[in-house]
């Protein structure tokens, strides 16, 4: 895996040619389908042309033709064809799909899928043969990319966008309900049926696709359209996992797109986009004189961290909220004016992070530790028992907590505790006890539920890694501004490391920590030139924390704080340079002024040369 931290690249566009009407060509690659397989004949699909092209195939309109005993019918759909596959991956994709097929069809606010089907046809630029996955689903007239297209500005009026981005939030959720991302959430994918109801054309294909390589060497997986992709999607193994809070990143992206007319981040290439999103931290640009409620929970879709964005409930219940708002006078009344709190209590944590957390009578809790704390935590409450909750959801909710050894419960506002279950709060360090080579063991809970289900990120993993508490133990935390370095028995690390001049590994700072447990560090140590990089990735699981009183030996302590202020040190000697330097000057002026001041003029110079003239004249005349 690469250390440094550079963008994927373009993906080529290719054209393609399929051969139609060849039975020996148009066959299906499953020889005995299951009866429960949404399996259909590829010889029933009659492509038209070509409707759409996307970063995982083309989108064609074509014609699905059904006969049976004693009737013959057609109907007119939309066929995805992905880009070619390995043959060994295609059975992989088509399990996938069948165990969701059923359910996506219960989801109203999904299109509606008609089934699979592979066939073959050739690629132009190489002129072989390659496989095709199609899926087919139900042709829809437009979509809100298309509304877009059409309208003055290429932007909605907002009342639209108020609905749909409701009708996009139900959608997701029934999406999410079954176990499936997006992971391509763009205007262009949200489709409108003939009732004017948004229904999401992508069901996940990304999702689908994880661990799944294309055929073609040169086409790398793309987990989405790079104008909406979140920060963790460009590499998730390092930087993410994805999570449903992923899609709410692309959800607030479509959303600008549509109040503004602009697409995010348009006309840059996708390496510019990822320097923008993933490494300057930058974020979409969300207009002013929204309702507040709509424009700071947009805001919210953009944070960083993805813990920290809220749930798409979150942005359901604002949106349906807000279609009652009513404009005037260039303000906005209703339930979308009222004044919004902003969205963050102290400690790194938005209250999006901790309204996943609902806190209830009976509860054990604690207080939580600052997200990825400067320094380590001293906890007020240790571990308590809620007795009590007061306060309601737009002021300070505060929880009465029993205290072991205390008479009196304790008065602690909500927001600083978090749920304990089975010894774990959300936040923790975690290690797996039995650990595998597929991934780092070390990593951060992101849910701990009451009956011991666990969601945990982890280095090395796409997504969440899903089990239960008793296969976790707690680990060393790290936190940012700590020191660390190697562990003596990493011969190998996962990421490249810099090394001192005689060889051994450097010490570094943790700077950043991602949700899954990796640590961004510096290296105030290293006298950098030019654009060599001091910034590198780490696994927890390799490094331990060092400072100047852990290092053993007047050696170690010594090599420690040169480590720490090597960095400085540059700078030190140029600032007493020119300390020097200026003294010098000042010093040499005062002298020079001095010497000025006690020199005497021309005129008593003169003076007093004739003076001694005629002192040497009257000895000499003496003399004689």
């Amino acid at each position: 895996m690469p250390q440094q931290i550079k963008a994927p690249k373009q993906v080529p566009s290719f054209e393609y040619e399929l051969f139609e009407g060849d039975p020996d060509l148009l066959r299906t690659v499953v020889a005995t389908p299951t009866q429960t397989a949404p399996w259909i004949d590829p010889s029933s699909l009659k492509l038209k042309h070509r409707i759409g092209r996307g970063p995982f195939g083309d989108i064609w309109l074509a014609t699905h033709h059904q006969s049976g005993f004693d009737f013959q019918e057609y109907h007119e759909v939309a066929v995805k064809m992905l880009y070619p596959l390995k043959q060994e991956h295609m059975q992989k994709f088509i399990d996938k799909f069948e165990k969701l097929f059923l359910k996506c069809r219960e989801l109203p606010g999904v299109c509606w899928l008609h089934g699979v089907s592979v066939v073959n046809g050739k690629v132009t630029l190489h002129t072989h043969t390659h496989t095709y996955i199609s899926i087919a689903m139900r042709f829809y007239e437009g979509s809100v990319g298309d509304q877009m297209a059409q309208s003055k500005g290429g932007k909605l009026s907002l009342p639209d966008i108020l609905r749909y981005g409701s009708q996009l939030a139900k959608g997701l959720i029934q999406l999410h309900s079954i176990g499936l991302l997006v992971l391509n959430m763009k205007p262009s994918n949200f489709l409108i049926s003939d009732h004017d109801q948004l229904v999401l054309g992508d069901f996940g294909i990304p999702y689908l696709l994880l661990g799944i390589p294309f055929s073609d060497s040169d086409m790398a997986l793309r987990l989405g359209t790079p104008n909406y992709m979140a920060p963790e999607q460009w590499d998730p193994e390092v930087r993410g996992p994805l999570s449903l809070e992923t899609d709410v990143w692309g959800f607030g992206c479509s959303v600008v797109e549509m109040l503004t007319g602009v697409q995010p981040w348009f006309g840059k290439l996708s390496e510019e986009i990822y320097h923008s999103v993933v490494v300057r931290k930058e974020k979409p640009h969300v207009p002013s004189g929204l309702p507040p409620a709509v424009e700071h929970v947009i805001n919210g879709c953009f944070e960083y961290d993805l813990r920290n964005r809220p749930l798409v409930s979150d942005l359901l219940l604002v949106f349906e909220s807000s279609q009652n708002a009513i404009h005037g006078d260039g303000g906005w009344v209703g339930l979308g004016s009222r004044p919004i709190k902003e969205k963050s209590v102290g400690n790194g944590y938005t209250t999006w992070y901790l309204s996943k957390d609902h806190l209830q009578v009976g509860d054990t809790v604690r207080s939580r530790s600052p997200l990825n704390a400067r320094r380590p935590h001293t906890v007020d409450v240790r571990e308590g028992t809620i007795v009590g909750l007061d306060g309601d959801a737009d002021k300070n909710s505060f929880a009465l907590v029993k205290v072991p050894g205390m008479h009196n419960a304790l008065r602690v506002q909500e927001s600083t505790l978090g749920r304990v279950t089975f010894g774990f709060a959300v936040g923790d360090w975690v290690r797996l006890k039995q650990e595998t080579n597929s991934h780092s063991p070390v990593g951060i809970l992101h849910a701990v539920q009451r009956d011991g289900a666990v969601s945990v990120g982890f280095l090395g993993l796409e997504t969440l890694w899903v089990g239960k508490a008793y296969q976790l133990q707690m680990a060393e935390p790290y936190y940012v501004g700590q020191f660390v370095r190697l562990k003596p028995n990493v011969v190998t690390p996962r990421f490249e490391w810099p090394r001192k001049s005689g060889g051994t590994w450097c010490s570094g700072r943790i700077s950043e920590i991602l949700p899954n447990g990796c640590l961004v560090v510096e290296f105030p140590g290293r006298f950098v030139l030019g654009n060599e990089p001091n910034r590198f990735l780490a696994d927890p699981n390799e490094v331990e924390s060092v400072s100047f009183y852990t290092c053993p030996g007047i050696v170690e302590k010594y090599h420690h704080v040169e480590d720490f202020h090597w960095a400085v040190r540059p700078l030190a000697i140029a600032f007493g340079l020119f300390t020097a330097m200026k003294l010098t000057i000042l010093m040499g002026r005062g002298i020079s002024a001095r010497l000025k001041k006690n020199r005497p003029n021309s005129q008593d110079s003169g003076d007093r040369k004739s003076g001694w003239r005629r002192i040497f004249r009257d000895a000499s005349s003496t003399t004689k």
